[in-house]
């Protein structure tokens, strides 16, 4: 949205394709229907101001196609799409991506159960159908978001059976032994999110330092275990547990282009190689948000800006020099939004057992592929990402390896003794999205038509 409402300002014609019906990406989804009902003040101050984000992008004029789904991209800037049941493509002088996060891919025993889902997915409905969970839930995770999503569900009137907090002991004097200056750099955001840990504590069951989870069940969900770094072991009853462990760039769509990606330690994640201006090694192609970098809202948007004027800046509809004028008081306030990320970055680093599950564990759902699995085709010869998922089937599914990529790129390299960037993800191949034959024969339909 920031980078269109950017590029309209100069001019440029702009087209935004988003699956959603409505403007407000994931962070503010569903703004412009909540706006003054009460859910505003349980969603918070800061999903609240994207109304004045939306807001500009729905007076700069750039078309907005909603309810869209972008599952192929092709170099020269063209972007194959399904909506209302047709596919189409188009066309452009440039291509901006701005894909977001998702939740980072966190295995472990029964996470396939039913009852089993993401916080991110709670959080969804929440925004999107007002509904929160009708019994107490248990949520097990460590990061900023689970922690807001429990506050904001207290707020709500749900109920929170216990929390597993999972952020490792001596994280937080370990963050700020090293970060001292990046945490002071946020203290609006530090004392944000001490406030809702502190209110968790006096409210709800919290357990600290959780090393391992599993969940059993026959047909759904029904308990769980969970140990701590003291070897406290506990099982309790459960039927909703929503989990998260941080998030990381959604990168298929800048893989599959062939971008170039740089390995970033302190996220352990990888993101497209970007210039000052967001473009990628692929002329033309620009990234904007967190699929360039975990950064958050703000960050995001002000990024979504210094790409405009990139794109303004190439398509030749404003000088080098006045880009660069127009683009310092964005990047000085980007330098400030990024502050304190070394210190949340350190903070919420996974446990090792997210990056490494047991061998019971599935790796891949799509395929029910299980880590024992893929140790075994690791112990039958030295392969890579793409071998395994040929002799698996791991990353085949229908979400294309976003829910098994880094597990198995972490399993290979924890085996081999290499690093995950030596390693590398899954070749990404086309569809990015299912799409059906009736969808693509509208897509042939519509080549042949004079």
């Amino acid at each position: 949205m920031s980078a269109a409402t950017t590029a309209r300002r100069y001019g440029l014609d702009v087209l935004v394709v988003d699956e959603q019906s409505s403007p407000g990406g994931q962070i503010w989804r569903n703004i412009e229907h909540l706006s003054g009902t009460p859910r505003m003040a349980i969603l918070g101050k800061a999903y609240e101001k994207g109304l004045d984000v939306v807001n500009a992008f729905r007076a700069s004029g750039a078309v907005f196609e909603h309810g869209t789904q972008v599952w192929q991209i092709e170099a020269g800037a063209r972007a194959f799409m399904t909506r209302n049941g047709a596919a189409s493509s188009v066309e452009a002088g440039h291509l901006l991506l701005a894909t977001g996060a998702q939740e980072r891919p966190a295995p472990f025993p029964g996470w396939t159960l039913p009852g089993v889902m993401t916080i991110g997915a709670a959080q969804i409905v929440l925004k999107s159908s007002d509904q929160i969970p009708s019994e107490p839930v248990w949520i097990a995770g460590s990061g900023p978001l689970s922690l807001l999503y429990a506050a904001q569900l207290l707020k709500a009137g749900g109920q929170i059976a216990g929390f597993l907090d999972t952020t490792p002991a001596g994280r937080v004097v370990e963050a700020l032994s090293k970060f001292t200056g990046a945490a002071m750099n946020a203290p609006a955001d530090l004392f944000k999110g001490l406030g809702w840990l502190l209110s968790l504590k006096r409210h709800v069951r919290f357990i600290a330092h959780v090393t391992e989870i599993e969940a059993f069940g026959t047909d759904r969900l029904e308990q769980i275990r969970y140990v701590t770094a003291k070897g406290r072991t506990a099982t309790v009853a459960a039927r909703l547990l929503l989990v998260h462990e941080g998030v990381v760039p959604t990168i298929h769509p800048t893989l599959a282009l062939g971008c170039k990606h740089v390995w970033n330690i302190d996220q352990d994640s990888f993101a497209p190689g970007l210039d000052a201006w967001g473009e990628t090694s692929e002329a033309g192609v620009f990234v904007a948000g967190d699929n360039a970098g975990i950064g958050g809202a703000t960050a995001a948007c002000l990024r979504g800006e210094l790409a405009g004027l990139g794109v303004a800046r190439k398509a030749g509809r404003i000088s080098a020099a006045e880009a660069q004028t127009a683009a310092k008081p964005i990047r000085a306030r980007l330098k400030r939004a990024l502050a304190a990320r070394p210190f949340l970055d350190r903070l919420y680093r996974p446990r090792q057992k997210v990056f490494v599950p047991d061998d019971h564990t599935i790796a891949c759902r799509c395929e029910e592929v299980s880590v024992a699995s893929v140790r075994a085709e690791i112990a039958s010869g030295r392969p890579g990402p793409n071998q395994i998922k040929a002799f698996t089937r791991a990353g085949m599914g229908p979400c294309q390896g976003r829910q098994c990529g880094y597990t198995i790129a972490r399993i290979l390299a924890a085996a081999e003794g290499r690093a995950v960037p030596d390693v590398g993800l899954q070749r990404v191949r086309p569809p990015l999205k299912p799409v059906t034959l009736g969808e693509l024969a509208a897509l042939i339909d519509a080549d042949q038509t004079p």
